[in-house]
């Protein structure tokens, strides 16, 4: 502990940085807690009365969260001295650094777009089960992000299936029993022109 004490102030580190640091993570992990437990109320009364899926809703919520990581990064940045300005400068130039390597990680970025696709057309939904084909790899979506969908398969393995590959493969979707908004409303309508 004597080694801390003496590298902070070798190094010009008051206690009043170190503190407003910890105040800071602290807080915003109080915080996001909150959030999550007050989001996940209000998704079970959104998704009941509005059909929203549940992933729209785990989409936010992560979102939601991820920002307020954020703002905390930029605080305690602050707090240390390094303006915001120095923040963008530093974002500008690893944004052109990835601009530049963008050839070595195609892959990468073939995973997220094809995540970013798959999020707005929406070819299948959690708890659906998917067979990619001709592969034979089956599972019940539990997850997607960005990068990939994982699939649960009936002896209960998980499937990392990189989101690229239902661009490049054909793939069975099988119905989980849940109707698309869609479908309902094709129900109600044929059932209303029924004699």
């Amino acid at each position: 502990m004597d080694q801390v004490i003496a590298w902070l102030v070798n190094h010009d580190v008051g206690l009043a940085r170190v503190s407003a640091t910890l105040a800071i993570v602290v807080a915003t992990a109080v915080g996001v807690v909150a959030l999550n437990r007050l989001l996940r109320r209000l998704s079970g009364r959104i998704e009941s009365r509005l059909h929203v899926p549940y992933e729209h809703m785990l989409t936010t919520t992560r979102f939601v969260t991820g920002c307020l990581w954020f703002i905390a990064v930029l605080l305690v940045l602050d707090v240390w001295g390094i303006g915001f300005g120095g923040v963008w400068t530093f974002l500008a130039s690893a944004i052109a650094v990835i601009g530049v390597g963008f050839l070595a990680v195609w892959t990468i970025v073939s995973n997220a777009t094809a995540g970013l696709f798959i999020a707005l057309w929406r070819p299948f939904q959690l708890g659906q089960t998917v067979e990619i084909l001709p592969e034979a790899l089956k599972g019940r979506v539990i997850d997607r992000n960005m990068m990939f969908t994982i699939l649960r398969e009936e002896g209960g393995g998980m499937l990392h299936v990189p989101n690229n590959l239902f661009f490049q493969r054909v793939f069975r979707v099988t119905d989980s029993g849940r109707q698309t908004m869609f479908e309902s409303l094709e129900s109600e309508r044929s059932g209303a022109t029924r004699p």
